[in-house]
């Protein structure tokens, strides 16, 4: 059987958080944003270990509850996210099968469900390529100018939202990535190196409240969402 590798990048700064720290060392509900996700992660039973990209010059990591964590492989991440994807298939490489499915999910995600986690990793039973969590576009979608004056309206029949996890074949996974720069593309997730190689990976719908910490507010959102999602649970 195929193994499950699962790969964490945490080694952003977060600049549009406006914080002294990374985002991902920000508190929610008075837990580090980081100790959350991975927690969360860990307690699917379907992981049993995962590897976390750090920044090289992290301060806050070793004053994290995940730190004392044996199940956590620590590595030096890059500068854009896909370099740390990157070193983080380096990092597995004398271990991994080419067929071996890599997990890669957002650190600032911390609301991921565990039926929506079962439902992608379903899906990987007959699938060749790859798959990602999604849902699709509810919103009226407008493309707006220089002026920010409305150019059009976008039909948004087939618009799809993209999250995380995006699950792909190891061999398959680090061709893309590795290819993606010598092709001009820009890698704005797995997803888009993969398509870039000509495959089109599954989108799985999941639950529109896998929501990403990007900016100041989304903290108490983020907070709120994950005691409604533990609660039912």
């Amino acid at each position: 059987m195929a193994r499950l590798w699962l790969i964490v990048p945490a080694a952003g700064i977060g600049s549009r958080m406006q914080a002294d720290r990374p985002k991902q060392y920000l508190t929610m509900g008075g837990r580090l944003l980081l100790d959350i996700t991975l927690q969360r992660l860990l307690g699917f039973p379907a992981f049993d270990s995962l590897w976390l990209a750090l920044h090289p010059e992290d301060a806050w990591w070793h004053g994290s509850e995940s730190a004392s964590r044996a199940e956590i492989n620590v590595y030096t991440g890059g500068v854009e996210r896909v370099d740390s994807v990157c070193r983080g298939l380096d990092a597995i490489r004398d271990n991994a099968a080419p067929d071996d499915w890599v997990i890669v999910h957002d650190v600032a995600r911390p609301c991921i469900r565990y039926d929506d986690l079962s439902r992608l990793l379903s899906a990987l039973e007959d699938e060749p390529v790859g798959a990602l969590l999604g849902a699709p576009v509810s919103d009226t979608v407008k493309r707006v100018g220089d002026s920010e004056r409305i150019m059009e309206t976008v039909p948004r029949e087939g618009l799809w939202r993209a999250f995380t996890p995006q699950v792909f074949r190891f061999a398959l996974l680090d061709e893309a990535l590795r290819e993606a720069p010598r092709k001009g593309v820009l890698v704005t997730d797995e997803a888009s190196a993969v398509e870039a190689l000509g495959h089109r990976p599954r989108m799985v719908e999941g639950h529109t409240d896998n929501i990403k910490v990007t900016v100041p507010a989304d903290l108490a959102m983020a907070a709120w969402t994950l005691e409604q999602i533990t609660k039912g649970e």
